[in-house]
């Protein structure tokens, strides 16, 4: 097989790379994560992803290195039709956790494989359900696991997970940020 580049700095991404025992390097992309409005949120997360991963393709090439497979991903959380990103800062988190509390909420992960001219792209959604969560035990997440680089200031692998999911349905390593079962089949399709 090629070798496979993963174009993100995301440590969980990483981390499910590493447990399906796919080896790979790391190249982060620079790629601009805006999007043209009136995508639906699955066609956000995969446009982001595809350009994340055509940014990483365009950098191998510059320097001639061509045979590389690509994976790249996009997650965002999704509250009533509407895209929640990355909180801002602590009160921006606070109201972000708040808003989930109690609610069901979809976690929606774009994933671009590149290889050569051959592309696959697809969007895998998961539902999550909180059970209602106190303000202090927001706080106390917010202030012990700082969760400034989730989109939807949480990790579901995280203290809050364990004590705040009432239900999930779907892919829970697509909550993580990379449904990576799908990924092993469509690696094993190339």
């Amino acid at each position: 097989m090629n070798k496979i580049i993963l174009a993100s700095g995301s440590p969980r991404r990483k981390q499910l790379l590493e447990l399906a025992e796919i080896p790979f390097e790391v190249r982060v992309s620079d790629a601009d994560e805006s999007f043209p409005a009136g995508l639906s949120s699955s066609e956000t997360a995969m446009h982001i992803a595809a350009n994340k991963a055509l940014a990483v393709q365009a950098n191998l090439i510059k320097h001639n290195d061509h045979a590389q497979t690509i994976i790249a991903a996009d997650t965002v959380v999704v509250l009533k039709n509407e895209i929640i990103g990355k909180p801002k800062n602590r009160e921006d988190a606070i109201a972000i956790l708040s808003s989930l509390s109690g609610k069901t909420h979809k976690v929606i992960t774009g994933v671009c494989i590149l290889l050569s001219a051959k592309k696959i792209i697809f969007a895998e959604e998961t539902e999550v359900e909180f059970y209602p969560l106190s303000i202090s035990q927001i706080e106390y997440y917010i202030d012990h696991y700082k969760p400034y680089d989730k989109a939807g200031a949480y990790a579901i692998q995280e203290w809050i997970g364990a004590i705040g999911i009432k239900s999930i349905r779907g892919d829970f390593y697509n909550v993580m940020g990379l449904p990576v079962s799908k990924v092993v089949k469509e690696l094993q399709s190339l």
